[in-house]
């Protein structure tokens, strides 16, 4: 449970603050508004606070403020030092009743009104209605490159009007269940209600990671495997996976949840826009923006004319002008130079272009630079950024042999450049043949690729959240093993030749990292992944066998990020001060009807001729599957012998001792220079999670994100925080939304269709070896297999035969 008051010994009354009024402020005080990072309206209610304030009580508050506490002369001659002893107290105060973050403090109300209805029958009808269509969507275009993936900013922007108009014509007529009215219409459409909405449509955004497990199972190109299309196979899992997190999520609250440096960036654009709809009155400020201009228009206004203006861009990177999406102009002046597209293209190329894309759904792929801070953008691209270096090393030395392959891929290749068949290496059970896998051919991994293995305090809110009961652990600990039975039963009962004890051993692995990890992308918006941990211990273990490997890494990495996707919700509950036992229904019945929507939409597209090919129509080129294939072969078949020592990539292994020594590098200069500003904002976990963005993505997805996150954080915040804190989050959840719409009205009025807008800026997006993929340093001659250094594990080598007229078979 949050501490209360009395814990914090802070009085029911210090809680309750004066509405702000039109106090001006004098000069010394805007001075100190501007060191402690607040607006003008923050700095008047703490002041007012401030006022009843002893110096003695403002001491023990501020025990961290070293010179303050060192400062004896203040507390014997404290009429000496009035400004200081003024701006102390305004400190306490934004601490004890506020958040002592700015960004949590621009967007979050620090006052609650607990008689406002919250789980309300227009509530569940509304929240069940959009939580069935974001799923839908989301798992319709997962396998779209790049994909189009609705936030719950969509329904959030929906749920308005369609509250407002219940609230209109609904009827005041109800029934009383346990002494508690249920009413049609229980008054005006409120802020609570609107987020209840807004979470249970978050949690149905996710598409069940299950799902990649059918794919590879399912389709001829991979495993083959038919018998997994079976939907009663398919719940069990998905349903397992999910609830697991949620056992998880609930059972760390304590790390996650209550403590106020858990910011969780994502969940503040969540509630920008809550705010901008719901918190009219406060939108009458005047704000000071660049060249002396002054801002009046509301949250409201403004999101609709960010929202109309991109829905209308967005037509022409995605439909009208593909070009702006891979703006690789450098390739344009030589098609077929192959050097020039590796390192510039953007298609299957480096993407190392300073104008590499126009497109606001490419380049905020990775990261939203508008909505988490600077230094995560920046150390997500310096990550990426330093290991394209280490791409162009092993691609141009022929490393691994990947010189005879494209430079970013995230597919397997034999030894004669296709795709890895990966049924000439399995039995009819599916597990790994090893005369087989001699006759045919070792798997081969581009040059991104293989480096992508080798990387891979309380506040005011929870004193305002104790007036709710909440959710006792029990509650999360009988959810977890319910989940764990669900998994077990599905892996049990259908033949996957796994043990069911796979589901233990994966949530072991999650339990080690859930919390460090958690906290990482509670602070800094970004989520480190298990994924390649989790593929190198799961192969370890079952060796030869994908599918057991790859319900490991299920179990052990994706139960994992889903726990810290359903912590990111329980905080948003928790900004909002929602009751948690209702957040609890609320997470939990959306996502079993999620759960049953996406197992519809995959029974459908895996029945779509050409699906995950090159050649698939409306761009389901299923980047997410191709890669948890490859993964499934490198490490599930033949992990050991291709990973191990001796193997061919024995050396990516280095990955996991350096890890360790280069976050162990910047922790000792921490300790040695703490007050250096380069070091103290360098995140090696963060720049190491940049390094894992490669095959097929590159820095086009990640580059053109650095400038807007600067000027959004470095410049505006700095300079006009008011600017900032009334738009920020609302752009960025203005242009979200206008994407999802505009993206999903093009595809089901006009590319479903075949309507194709047919000229040169679209077409040369796939001119040139960029565009095909094909871009190669090395050829063999056509049908050649090279059989000159067989090892002893049955490792091929390529003999180098120059051939400018041989192109890879598919």
């Amino acid at each position: 449970m949050p501490d209360t008051a009395e814990n914090l010994d802070v009085s029911k009354e210090e809680i309750e603050l004066p509405a702000s009024s039109g106090e001006s402020l004098r000069a010394d005080l805007r001075e100190t508004g501007q060191a402690l990072d607040v607006t003008e309206a923050d700095l008047i209610e703490a002041k007012q606070k401030a006022e009843g304030f002893s110096l003695d009580h403002t001491k023990r508050i501020i025990q961290k403020i070293e010179d303050f506490l060192h400062n004896e002369d203040l507390f014997g001659n404290p009429e000496k030092h009035d400004h200081l002893i003024e701006e102390m107290k305004i400190q306490a105060a934004l601490i004890t009743n506020n958040s002592p973050y700015a960004e949590v403090r621009s967007v979050v109300d620090n006052h609650d009104d607990p008689t406002l209805p919250v789980s309300t029958i227009r509530v569940w009808a509304m929240g069940i209605f959009f939580s069935c269509a974001i799923s839908f969507i989301n798992t319709f275009f997962d396998i779209r490159l790049p994909s189009i993936t609705v936030i719950s900013t969509v329904p959030q922007l929906l749920a308005y009007p369609l509250g407002k108009f219940l609230e209109r014509v609904l009827p005041d007529v109800g029934f009383t269940l346990f002494g508690v009215r249920h009413s049609l219409n229980p008054g005006p459409f409120n802020k609570k209600e609107h987020m209840l909405i807004t979470i249970m449509s978050n949690v149905a955004k996710s598409v069940p990671y299950t799902n990649y497990i059918v794919w590879i199972q399912v389709l001829p190109q991979f495993f083959n495997q038919p018998w997994a299309i079976n939907p009663g196979y398919q719940t069990l899992i998905a349903l397992s996976t999910n609830f697991i997190g949620y056992g998880l999520a609930g059972i760390c609250r304590r790390f996650l949840v209550y403590p106020a440096y858990c910011v969780w960036p994502s969940s503040l654009v969540t509630i920008a826009l809550n705010s901008a709809f719901h918190n009219s009155s406060t939108e009458v400020a005047e704000v000071e923006g660049p060249f002396k201009s002054i801002w009046r228009m509301s949250r409201l206004k403004f999101f609709l004319w960010a929202f109309g203006l991109m829905f209308v861009y967005f037509w022409f990177p995605n439909y009208i002008f593909g070009a702006l999406s891979f703006f690789s102009w450098m390739t344009w002046i030589a098609p077929d130079n192959a050097n020039l597209a590796n390192i510039t293209g953007g298609s299957s190329g480096l993407g190392l272009n300073p104008f590499s894309s126009f497109d606001w759904n490419m380049f905020t792929y990775n990261i939203d630079p508008l909505m988490v801070p600077f230094f995560s953008t920046f150390n997500f691209f310096i990550g990426t950024f330093c290991a394209m270096f280490v791409i162009i090393g092993f691609y141009y030395t022929n490393a691994f042999n990947t010189a005879y392959l494209p430079i970013n891929s995230n597919r397997p290749f034999d030894h004669f450049g296709r795709l890895y068949n990966v049924s000439a290496v399995i039995d009819d059970n599916g597990l790994f043949d090893a005369k087989k896998y001699e006759a045919y051919s070792p798997p081969f991994l581009a040059a991104s690729n293989v480096v992508e293995q080798d990387t891979n305090l309380l506040d005011i809110h929870n004193r305002l959240m104790s007036a709710y009961r909440e959710v006792p652990e029990w509650w999360y600990l009988l959810t977890l093993l319910a989940a764990i039975s669900l998994g077990m039963a599905g892996i049990a009962t259908y033949p996957t030749h796994t043990t069911p004890l796979v589901v233990l051993y994966g949530i072991a692995l999650c339990l080690l990292f859930v919390v460090p990890i958690g906290i990482i992308a509670a602070m800094t918006g970004v989520q480190v992944t298990l994924n390649v941990l989790a593929e190198f211990l799961g192969g370890v273990w079952v060796e030869g066998n994908a599918i057991a490997m790859c319900f490991f890494k299920t179990y052990g990495y994706v139960t994992c990020a889903h726990a810290l996707s359903f912590a990111g919700d329980l905080k948003l509950a928790h900004y909002l001060k929602i009751p948690p036992r209702m957040t609890f229904a609320a997470q939990m019945v959306p996502t079993v009807v999620a759960t049953f929507i996406s197992i519809g939409v995959l029974q459908y597209q895996v029945r779509i001729e050409g699906v995950c090919t090159r050649e698939a129509p409306f761009r389901f080129t299923c980047p997410g599957p191709n890669t948890f294939f490859t993964a499934a072969v490198l490490w599930g078949r033949l992990g050991r012998g291709r990973f191990g020592v001796g193997g061919q990539y024995a050396v990516t292994l280095v990955g996991f001792p350096l890890g360790v020594l280069v976050v162990g590098v910047f922790w000792v200069l921490g300790k040695r220079w703490p007050r250096n500003a380069v070091i103290r904002n360098a995140h090696p976990v963060v720049m190491m999670n940049g390094a894992l963005a490669w095959a097929p993505y590159n820095l086009t997805y990640i580059w053109p994100a650095v400038p807007v996150a600067a000027l959004s954080w470095l410049y505006l915040k700095k300079r006009f925080l008011g600017l900032w804190s009334k738009y920020n989050f609302v752009t960025s959840a203005a242009f979200s939304c206008a994407i999802a719409f505009s993206g999903i009205l093009i595809f089901f009025a006009l590319q479903i269709k075949e309507v194709n807008f047919n000229w040169w800026g679209n077409a040369v997006v796939g001119q040139g070896c960029d565009g095909s993929g094909d871009c190669v340093r090395m050829t063999l001659a056509e049908g050649k297999r090279s059989k000159a250094e067989v090892d002893r594990r049955g490792g091929c080598v390529f003999v180098a035969m120059r051939s400018s007229a041989w192109t890879f078979e598919r």
